[in-house]
């Protein structure tokens, strides 16, 4: 069974003030995913862990509600569920501040260049651009990949206090993708070591086969790790070794135009930040 449970955070102590009733309304809209992309009540009750019958209510609501359609059996998405999306990237001013430092790295490099930041065991995009060359496994803002498997994911998490490491350590499964993904916990804390040593991880086909990046920590004003970027490209275009040589300055110096950016726009900075 997938977790739709909220992403990012423990789950929190429920008081008066916690509705449970929109908790479970999140947990349906968040089982559809490429994997789901339409199902039957009972499938949408056995990935949630609900039962058919609040599943049945959350997906009427939803349904009348207009972010969730019905043909037949089967229950699938509508449009306006990507108002959620567009309402934080416009409510945060993500396209003026994190953009362009991102736009410049793309055309100074020919890579795709991203940013993302920690949600649970894994690292959730809120800004990318992309190039013209294919690759296999491609992303958006939105796209979600495992911490483990991407360098995105393992140079954040290494600048975490050490409570937030220990608790992605007791949650996470280390999935293997390819014969090179790190899959025990000694390689992990190994890279995490690596990655606060230099201040970069670099990953070669790890999440997928023909992909090499190489990601640096964004810091507040506190030197908190809030966020990373990456450059990415196709193993044909560029050796590891090269990438992380020619790559990684403009990255550091886009990282510091960015961390000071969000200084000038505090509810972006407030909402990257973890709790």
């Amino acid at each position: 069974m997938q977790d739709v449970s909220q992403p990012g955070k423990a789950k929190p102590e429920k008081d008066s003030e916690y509705l449970s009733t929109l908790e479970r309304g999140l947990k349906v809209l968040r089982a559809f995913d490429a994997m789901h992309p339409e199902m039957q009540l009972s499938e949408v009750a056995q990935v949630t862990g609900l039962s058919p019958a609040v599943a049945r209510r959350c997906l009427n609501t939803l349904v009348q509600l207009g972010y969730v359609a019905q043909f037949g059996r089967k229950f699938l998405l509508r449009p306006e569920v990507l108002s959620f999306g567009t309402a934080y990237l416009s409510s945060m001013n993500v396209e003026q501040v994190i953009l362009p430092p991102l736009q410049k790295l793309r055309d100074d490099t020919g890579d795709s260049a991203s940013m993302a930041v920690l949600s649970g065991t894994d690292i959730l995009y809120v800004a990318h651009v992309s190039t013209n060359r294919r690759i296999r496994l491609g992303a958006t803002v939105g796209t979600r990949f495992p911490v483990h498997a991407t360098s995105l994911g393992k140079v954040l998490l290494a600048f975490q206090p050490a409570p937030v490491i220990a608790q992605y350590m007791a949650d996470v499964s280390l999935q293997r993708f390819t014969e090179r993904t790190v899959t025990s916990a000694e390689a992990m804390e190994q890279r995490l070591q690596g990655a606060r040593e230099t201040g970069y991880d670099s990953a070669l086909d790890e999440l997928d086969y023909g992909i090499v990046s190489v990601a640096v920590p964004v810091f507040d004003a506190s030197r908190n790790a809030i966020a990373s970027i990456n450059c990415s490209t196709s193993t044909t275009r560029i050796s590891q070794d090269e990438l992380v040589r020619t790559r990684l300055p403009m990255l550091r110096e886009a990282a510091a135009e960015i961390g000071n950016a969000l200084q000038r726009w505090p509810t972006l900075m407030h909402s990257l930040q973890q709790n």
